[in-house]
C-alpha cells in the first residue's frame, strides 16, 4: 500500500475530456494527455483493502491492488510488469473497457472507487513511451503450427500467448485489415487506430504472421485448414446483428449499427468503403447522418457509438430510444456491491447531443413514395408483473408517428455466423447458436478450439481477452501434453 491515507487526501479524477464544440468535428480520442503526477495521487486512492474484490469484478483477473503499489512508488516498470502478466493489451481495455474491476472496489462502498482503468492505460503509455515493451521471442519453437481464425481481442490474445510457448501461429482475418470490432467496430474517438497497429508490429516481431482478406472457409476451405495445422482456434466474432422484423423494413435508410459504424471507420483510415466487416457488399452504398432524423433503436454501447458518430456527420436530430425501462440514476437494490451496477449510464456521445427515451417499442417504419424511410411508427411501454415475469404492455393511445430518414438498429448480436467454415467443420452449437465446447475444446473436432464471442456469446472486450488467454492455456496443454502459460489470477474469495 502505497500511501495509507491516500483515499482519504484524493478524490477520483479522471483526465480532463476535449471539448464538445471542438470534438464533435473529427474522430480523435476525446481524453487530454494526463499528468504522470496525477496517475500517482489517483493509485494512492487504493486503500490496501485485505480483500480484492476488484481481482474478482475483472475478467482478467487482473492483479490490481499491486500495480497500484507499484504507481504510486513511480516503479513503471514493475507496474508494467505486473499489469502484462495477466492482460495483453491493457491499451485496449485502459481505453474502452466499462471497468468492472471499479463497479466491485472496496472503496466504492461509500465513496468514487479508485480509477483503476485510467491507471491501466497510463501504465501501459508509459511502458511504451519508456521502451519497456519488446518483442518477447519464445526461447525454443515447439514445431507445431496454429490457425488462429477472426483478428478481435479474442483471437490477438490467443495467438500472442499460444506464440509466447513456441508455437507458429497464423492469424486469418476476412477484412482488409486485422483487429476485428476492434478495427471497424469501435470508433476512432474511442480508440484511435495507430494504437492496435503499434501492437501488431510487437506481435509481428514476435513471429505472429497475419493474413488479411482471407474468409477461411472461401478462400481457404475447412478441410485444407485441419490438415495443413495442428490446431485451430476458432476467435471470430457474433456477427448476425439482432433484426427487427416489422412493417416496411426493407425501406432505404433502415440499417444495422455495424453497417453505419465500420463504413465511417474506414473513412477515417482513408480505406475503400465497398464491404462491411463481415466482408459483405453494401447494398445502399454509403450511409451518411448528414442532415438527417437519426434514431438509434437500442440503448447499449453500439447505440451509444451510433450517437457520437451521427453528431459528426451533422444530424438534424439524434434520438435513441430503448425498449426496456429507464435505469437508476444510482445503483439498483437488485445489484449490490460488488455486482456489477444496473444504473443509468450516459456516454461521452450522449453529453455531445441526444434526445434518449425509454420504454419504446418501434411497430412500423413509414416510407414516401420513393422507398426511402421517412418515420418511425412508435408506442410506448408500461412493464407489468404477469406471473412473476415482466411483461410489456403498449400504453393505450401513445401510438404516433416521428420524423426519422435514417434508423440504425442497436439491438445486440445473435450468434455467429454458420454458414460456411462453422457448418463445414461440423461443431456443434449451443442453445444460443454459439460454438459448444468443454474447456474451450469443440466437442466434435478435438483439435478445433473456440474463444471469444463465438464460444460466449456477445461481450466486453476485457471478457475476449481473457477467453482468448484461457483458450490458448488449453489448447498449449492439448498440443503439448502441459502448459507453462500462467493461469488466470484470482482472489483467494474468487467463485469464477
Amino acid at each position: 500500500m502505497g500511501k495509507p491515507t491516500g483515499f482519504l487526501e484524493f478524490t477520483r479524477e479522471l483526465p480532463k475530456k476535449r471539448d464538445v464544440q471542438e470534438r464533435v468535428h473529427d474522430y480523435r480520442e476525446i481524453e487530454l494527455p494526463y499528468a504522470e503526477d496525477d496517475t500517482q495521487k489517483q493509485a494512492a486512492r487504493c486503500m490496501d483493502c485485505g480483500i480484492p474484490f476488484c481481482h474478482n469484478g475483472c475478467p482478467l483477473g487482473n492483479i490490481i491492488p499491486e500495480f497500484n503499489d507499484a504507481v504510486y512508488e513511480q516503479n513503471w516498470e514493475y507496474a508494467y510488469e505486473i499489469l502484462a502478466s495477466t492482460n495483453n493489451f491493457p491499451e485496449f481495455t485502459g481505453r474502452i473497457c466499462p471497468a468492472p474491476c471499479e463497479a466491485s472496489c472496496v472503496l466504492g462502498i461509500n465513496k468514487p472507487p479508485v480509477a483503476i482503468e485510467f491507471i491501466e492505460k497510463s501504465i501501459i503509455e508509459a511502458a511504451f513511451a519508456r521502451g519497456f515493451v519488446t518483442p518477447n521471442k519464445p526461447a525454443k519453437p515447439t514445431g507445431k503450427k496454429v490457425a488462429v481464425v477472426g483478428s478481435g481481442p479474442a483471437g490477438l490474445a490467443a495467438a500472442a500467448q499460444l506464440t509466447k510457448a513456441g508455437h507458429q501461429v497464423t492469424v486469418f482475418e476476412r477484412a482488409d485489415q486485422i483487429g476485428g470490432l476492434l478495427r471497424y467496430g469501435i470508433p476512432d474517438f474511442k480508440l484511435e487506430k495507430w494504437v492496435i497497429d503499434r501492437r501488431l508490429a510487437v506481435m509481428e516481431a514476435e513471429g505472429v504472421i497475419f493474413k488479411t482478406n482471407t474468409n477461411v472457409g472461401v478462400d481457404i476451405k475447412a478441410g485444407e485448414l485441419l490438415r495443413n495445422f495442428d490446431l485451430v482456434m476458432l476467435t471470430g466474432g457474433s456477427t448476425v446483428p439482432r433484426d427487427l422484423p416489422i412493417p416496411g423494413r426493407d425501406l432505404k435508410g433502415v440499417h444495422f449499427a455495424m453497417e453505419f459504424l465500420s463504413q465511417q471507420n474506414k473513412r477515417v483510415a482513408e480505406r475503400p468503403v465497398k464491404v462491411d466487416h463481415r466482408g459483405v457488399p453494401f447494398a445502399e452504398g454509403e450511409i451518411w447522418a448528414t442532415g438527417k432524423n437519426v434514431v438509434v433503436i437500442g440503448g447499449g454501447d453500439t447505440g451509444s457509438d451510433c450517437v457520437g458518430t451521427s453528431n459528426r456527420h451533422g444530424a438534424t436530430s439524434v434520438t435513441q430510444i430503448e425498449l426496456l425501462p429507464m435505469p437508476p440514476k444510482e445503483r439498483a437494490e437488485s445489484t449490490p456491491w460488488p455486482n456489477w451496477p444496473m444504473m443509468l449510464r450516459t456516454s461521452t456521445s450522449h453529453e455531445e447531443g441526444c434526445d434518449r427515451h425509454w420504454s419504446i417499442n418501434t411497430k412500423a417504419f413509414i416510407g414516401d413514395e420513393n422507398g426511402h424511410l421517412k418515420a418511425l411508427r412508435i408506442v410506448d411501454l408500461e412493464w407489468q408483473s404477469v406471473d412473476g415475469r415482466m411483461k410489456m404492455v403498449e400504453v393505450p393511445g401513445s401510438e404516433r408517428d416521428i420524423e426519422c430518414e435514417l434508423a440504425l438498429l442497436a439491438a445486440g448480436f445473435l450468434n455467429p455466423q454458420q454458414e460456411g467454415l462453422l457448418n463445414d467443420l461440423g461443431v456443434e452449437y449451443d442453445e444460443r447458436g454459439n460454438v459448444k465446447t468443454i474447456n474451450y475444446q469443440s466437442t466434435v473436432h478435438p483439435k478445433v478450439f473456440a474463444a471469444g464471442d463465438m464460444r460466449r456469446g456477445q461481450s466486453l472486450v476485457v471478457w475476449a481477452i481473457s477467453e482468448g488467454r484461457e483458450a490458448a492455456r488449453a489448447a498449449d496443454e492439448f498440443l503439448m501434453g502441459e502448459t507453462q502459460l500462467e493461469a488466470k489470477a484470482q482472489s483467494m474469495f474468487a467463485t469464477t
